[in-house]
């Protein structure tokens, strides 16, 4: 405790000094850079970018904050948030740059020399902490925080995030600030050793496949062959074989290991951050799943990383688009009616639940299966059941989900639409998950209303989303 108020003690006095010094020369938040030309090399991330500890950015978050009049902590949960405190700084898939994540044009009129060197840099951390701490003045940080954060990034969902991350950093700091780094760290980096070992195991099983079925091939020419010399030669040839085939299994056995290893060392990344991803503020980016009635949105992330689409381009489906290695979860109670942990055409790997509601849900392209999810299994809403991927037909890493039958579009159900803001974003754009092979058949008029569910009788589901009048075309992978 002594420790961290002295820690405390010499970042405030660090963080007074630096706004003394900085304050004469800082330029005002009441109007924007006259020049307003963004040098073109600072649109490229450094060859090493810079990094800073929690406690080395504690006083320019305080000084930058004492110098606008916005609060520290507010400046600190932006930089978390938008970046992890340095770690990804882009550029983002929109275009934003550097430590705060400004975009372009809005660097250019609000970006800050805060260092002195005569560049105001995006990707220098004080330059842009400065600059946040500029923007949100301007935008009445001063007067009213929840609005300047709202014109820093207009949705609520992340005024929401950004303000409880402020609340957290006020009332626990360093401690609070290093055990969610360190929790999305971990998890990180224990998601990405699962990816990497079932990719090495799923490439091991598919080469001892081959070499098995070269071998029984080979077996088969023996015991057909029409003289004893061709049925000599065969067996010959598969025996010679068979030593490779042990060793291939040999490679799918350590591989097999490794993954469990990694299987293991995710669980307990898991268990480490239970704590501290009920924090508000601490959810989403610690990947902890998303609640509303009976229901779980199966992405999570929230809405700064998770995008739906309202319509899929060729059936009544959603492709909820996410980083590779996104968690997934069961999205309600249920029954695991089928799984294809190698993968399986044109769905990869993937598996289908039988839900509480009386509906059955498939899930497609994962790259990893969770172990439990098995034929038979129950699964709580909730449950991990695997992470996004791009496997089978995919265009990029997303879940495929889909009702079966395909009668209705995912993004249709209440429940799916209560997460919208909170667990999602929605796009406008018609997503495309192009797959090979596809047929259709025409279907007169609009699909019958789903049979009664077991826990009372389902509403009616329509081709709403699809804007569907008349003839309704159904693709399929299989022409069935």
């Amino acid at each position: 405790m002594k420790r961290l108020l002295l820690v405390a003690l010499m970042a405030l006095a660090a963080a007074t000094a630096a706004s003394a010094s900085a304050s004469a020369s800082l330029p005002s938040a009441d109007h924007p850079n006259l020049q307003t030309v963004l040098v073109p090399q600072l649109l490229v991330p450094p060859a090493e970018p810079q990094q800073l500890s929690f406690d080395q950015l504690v006083p320019i978050w305080q000084a930058a904050g004492q110098a606008y009049g916005v609060p520290w902590s507010v400046l600190a949960a932006i930089n978390k948030v938008e970046t992890g405190f340095g770690r990804n700084m882009g550029p983002s898939s929109a275009g934003a740059i550097g430590w705060m994540q400004f975009m372009p044009d809005t660097w250019a009129r609000w970006g800050t020399d805060a260092n002195g060197d005569g560049v105001p840099d995006p990707w220098n951390a004080e330059d842009a902490i400065y600059s946040a701490a500029r923007y949100l003045a301007a935008a009445g940080g001063g007067n009213d925080i929840s609005g300047a954060v709202y014109a820093y990034n207009h949705a609520q969902w992340y005024v929401d995030e950004v303000l409880q991350l402020a609340q957290q950093y006020d009332a626990g700091g360093a401690p609070f600030a290093v055990a969610l780094d360190t929790a999305q760290q971990q998890l990180d980096a224990a998601k990405h050793a699962v990816l990497v070992a079932n990719g090495k195991l799923l490439e091991a099983e598919s080469a001892l496949a081959g070499l098995q079925q070269r071998e029984d091939d080979l077996l088969a020419v023996a015991q057909t062959a029409s003289t004893l010399s061709d049925r000599l030669a065969g067996q010959k040839s598969a025996t010679l074989l068979d030593y490779r085939v042990q060793s291939a299994q040999s490679v799918v056995d350590a591989r097999r290991a490794d993954l469990e290893a990694a299987q293991n060392a995710l669980a307990a990344a898991r268990d480490q951050s239970s704590a501290t991803s009920l924090a508000p503020g601490a959810g989403n980016l610690l990947g902890a799943p998303s609640y509303s009635g009976g229901y779980v949105f199966p992405v999570a992330g929230g809405p700064d990383v998770v995008h739906v689409g309202r319509t899929h381009h060729d059936y009544p489906a959603a492709d909820i688009g996410a980083p590779e290695g996104t968690q997934l979860y069961a999205l309600a109670n249920g029954t695991v009616v089928d799984a294809w942990p190698g993968g399986d055409g044109n769905c990869g790997i993937g598996f289908m639940i039988a839900t509480f509601d009386g509906l059955t849900w498939t899930y497609c392209h994962l790259s990893y299966l969770e172990p439990g999810v098995a034929a038979g299994t129950t699964l709580a809403g909730g449950s991990p059941v695997g992470l996004v991927g791009h496997t089978g037909h995919a265009s990029g890493p997303h879940l495929h989900l889909q009702l079966d039958p395909a009668n209705a579009y995912p993004q249709d159900e209440t429940w799916f639409q209560s997460f919208a803001g909170t667990a999602f974003s929605w796009t406008e754009s018609v997503q495309t998950n192009a797959a090979a092979g596809l047929t259709f058949s025409v279907v007169a008029g609009a699909p019958a209303p789903a049979s009664a569910a077991s826990a009372g009788t389902t509403p009616e589901r329509n081709l709403d989303s699809a804007a569907a009048g008349g003839a309704v075309v159904y693709f399929t992978a299989s022409g069935a």
